[in-house]
């Protein structure tokens, strides 16, 4: 019986864990570090002001040849569907892999071009390369690499659903358009 004595007070304490704080059901858990960017807009935008929303968040740059033009397409469609299905609270932050040539008018002009509003989307810049790279793998675990010779950057393609504390817990495909649907699923089951 002596064996068993602590066996309450374990499961009274895995209990009251399990209490604090939201458990969300995600694939893993990333602390985003904080930040403070410029939006498209000229305007300040920090991850306190995140806070207590859900969010999603890409790396894209304009000079992108590649996968970021579909990307920012699918973003917009996420906030159209997004705003179909009731969740105009859920925010959509791009950041900026290319700063350098990303101011905000152009990166404004960008995801308007492919259909996005500004209502809850963010595309951020204001800061340099280093900071960026640094933040992207610090933050999403997600690599970015200016390519040798090129105007190009490497970056990760996922889209990452972060919690409203401020924690990335899934990533899907950006650049498939059907991910989308997958996205506003998830977030509504977790609301």
């Amino acid at each position: 019986m002596a064996q068993f004595k602590w066996v309450f007070p374990l499961l009274l304490f895995v209990l009251l864990l399990s209490a604090c704080g939201n458990q969300y059901n995600g694939d893993f858990s990333y602390e985003v570090q904080d930040f403070t960017f410029t939006n498209q807009d000229g305007e300040k935008v920090s991850k306190s002001d995140l806070e207590g929303e859900f969010w999603v968040a890409d790396f894209i740059f304009t000079n992108c040849t590649t996968v970021c033009p579909p990307m920012t397409s699918n973003m917009a469609s996420l906030q159209e569907q997004l705003k179909e299905a009731g969740l105009e609270d859920v925010r959509l932050v791009s950041f900026s892999v290319d700063p350098k040539n990303d101011k905000p008018e152009t990166l404004k002009n960008y995801a308007k071009v492919r259909g996005g509003t500004f209502d809850n989307w963010d595309l951020l810049t204001g800061y340099d390369f280093e900071t960026i790279k640094e933040f992207s793998v610090k933050s999403f675990k997600s690599a970015v690499e200016q390519l040798p010779d090129s105007d190009q950057v490497m970056h990760g393609t996922s889209f990452f659903i972060v919690t409203p504390e401020g924690n990335a817990i899934k990533n899907y495909d950006g650049r498939k358009a059907a991910n989308m649907e997958k996205i506003v699923e998830d977030i509504q089951a977790m609301k």
